[in-house]
């Protein structure tokens, strides 16, 4: 199951998940489909990372993935992975189907005839770095190999199908809403006309006469909503059900697609951010899928026990450092009104680094599947792009530019951020409609939280005509679970930390020149080996809970501190 509901009812939905035969190889890092009498073969669950195999716990390298499965009469079928972990050469049958690179977005293939019988897939994957891979290096988190997450074999019911229909809701100046959709149809054979069926929310429309042609098709609609339609909030967070029909001209459902959405509109205005024409404050953590137990390989009982902990402790927002995030998890913030900064995947990357020669071309592709599949979740209200890259040089600023650019062709309805380290000389805070600055006061420095904030304050001040909203992205300190020590300022002990976010929270909270404030971070992760020298444990330690999501000393300090704010806000 790739979702927390059911997408489809005309597609017969073949699940892909459970046991896969995986091979390594005895020797080296490299293997190939003509290699597997030669190799280590061994069961792990998908969505699963070698990794949590005994004896694969390190291994950086090569494997290839095996599953067979059956088809009952000849088909068109559509196979969808929602990540792999990095590197994937996909083949049908021995057949190659194509390539893909991250392992969090989703990608896709058609298969216009598939015949009944047994069928063999198989996956090439790898987590090495290097020539390979721009955005997958040694870092601050671990690149963990394997199937991260779901993967589904859909059988269609005619060659033609519904990729996606974006919604993208606005408001009259009377009030009531308005919603424009932009649906796109992807068709394996012949030119033809049929119609879209749209129902929302008590309507329903119907658009006849369009000419499908081969290949892709893209279609746009309006509609107006009368004024009963209850806004998506973080207090109240309606979900209408947006269904999508495509049918034939003789009233044949060839295909359809469901979704859930929520009437909603965020934008800028001077200094603030404005959620539904009101300003919003963001305040919550940054999130890492990582965990001891499953890598970055999610299972929806350890989404589930996140939300929970994050809905507990009062926090409204959800920053998803540093990639994309598994769609179950953004499904669930729908449903419980958690505000999403949502980026792609890079980050820390140098000058050199993003020279790479597949920077460019990796950092598209991520963007372009990010918004693309996730366009349609209310809870995500800002994009994000390269934490903490090059953005104080003018080839990085370029860079910077040309992401940006290519968000606003794809979604011109959500405010664009991105989180800097280059205190007093980032030369692209022009470029975002959100500033977003991460600073580490008391931690990595010896100032305190208000007065840092000060300076950056005077700073852009200086450097910006218009004020724009600002955003502390990332703020906190480390406390290795369970060191406990009676000198309050001892580096690492679970006291200092909670001092550190206790001194942070009053400064952030309370300061009317900010939009937002996100702990790092909300549980430990493991770092890849090349950072251990600075991380105890070669895990990153500056989670307000361990890797097994057991609360810290700062747990219930920034409980205190979220709830009390949550109240102040909703009393004004």
């Amino acid at each position: 199951m790739t979702r927390i509901f059911q997408e489809h009812r005309t597609r017969k939905i073949q699940d892909l998940n459970g046991l896969w035969d995986f091979y390594f190889p005895r020797k080296g890092s490299n293997i190939s489909p003509m290699e597997l009498k030669k190799a280590d073969r061994r069961i792990l669950s998908v969505p699963g990372v070698w990794e949590t195999l005994i004896g694969k716990e390190n291994y950086r390298g090569q494997a290839l993935a095996s599953k067979c499965f059956e088809i009952d009469s000849d088909s068109t079928a559509r196979l969808v992975f929602k990540g792999i972990s990095h590197t994937a050469v996909v083949f049908l049958d021995g057949k190659e189907l194509g390539t893909h690179h991250n392992a969090f977005t989703p990608f896709s293939f058609d298969i216009p005839k598939i015949g009944a019988g047994s069928h063999r897939l198989m996956v090439q994957i790898s987590n090495e770095h290097g020539d390979i891979s721009a955005l997958h290096v040694p870092n601050d988190y671990y690149n963990y190999g394997g199937i991260n997450r779901p993967a589904e074999l859909q059988i269609l019911a005619a060659t033609s199908y519904v990729r996606y229909n974006h919604f993208s809701p606005s408001q009259t100046k009377s009030g009531e809403w308005r919603a424009q959709f932009s649906v796109q149809i992807v068709n394996m054979y012949g030119d033809f006309s049929a119609a879209v069926r749209i129902r929302l929310a008590g309507q329903s429309l119907e658009f006849k006469g369009l000419r499908v042609k081969k290949g892709v098709s893209g279609f746009a609609f309006e509609c107006i909503f009368p004024r009963a339609i209850l806004p998506w909030t973080p207090e109240t967070p309606k979900l209408y059900e947006l269904e999508t029909e495509l049918v034939s001209d003789d009233g044949a459902i060839l295909d359809d697609l469901l979704d859930r959405v929520g009437f909603r509109t965020i934008e800028t205005k001077g200094s603030k951010i404005l959620l539904n024409r009101r300003p919003v404050f963001m305040f919550g953590f940054n999130r890492h899928e990582d965990h001891p137990l499953h890598g970055s390989a999610q299972t929806l009982d350890t989404i589930l026990q996140d939300i929970d902990i994050i809905v507990d402790s009062g926090a409204n927002a959800v920053r998803t450092s540093h990639y994309p995030n598994d769609e179950r998890f953004l499904d669930l913030c729908d449903e419980k009104g958690i505000l999403v900064w949502e980026e792609n995947h890079a980050r820390g990357l140098s000058l050199e680094q993003m020279k790479h020669p597949r920077f460019r071309e990796q950092c598209r592709n991520c963007i372009s599947e990010m918004i693309e599949s996730h366009y349609n979740h209310p809870s995500i209200v800002l994009w994000g792009i390269l934490n903490e890259c090059s953005s104080e040089t003018p080839e990085g600023r370029e860079l910077y530019k040309e992401q940006f650019a290519q968000i606003m062709k794809l979604d011109k309805t959500r405010p664009t951020t991105f989180a800097s380290c280059k205190h007093f000389k980032d030369i692209c805070q022009d470029l975002p409609d959100v500033l977003g600055w991460n600073m580490y006061s008391n931690w990595y420095g010896n100032s305190p939280p208000k007065e840092d904030l000060q300076r950056m304050a005077d700073w852009l001040d200086s450097l910006l005509d218009n004020p724009k909203p600002l955003i502390i992205s990332e703020f906190g300190g480390g406390a290795i679970p369970g060191y406990f020590d009676p000198r309050r300022k001892a580096k690492w002990s679970e006291e200092r930390q909670a001092e550190i976010l206790d001194e942070c929270l009053d400064a952030y909270l309370n300061d009317k020149r900010l939009s937002g404030a996100f702990i790092w971070q909300f549980c430990d992760i493991r770092v890849d080996q090349s950072w251990a020298f600075s991380r105890p444990r070669s895990m990153n330690n500056k989670g307000v809970i361990s890797e097994f999501r057991r609360p810290k000393l700062s747990y219930d300090l920034v409980k205190r501190r979220f709830c009390g704010f949550r109240r102040k806000i909703c009393k004004t």
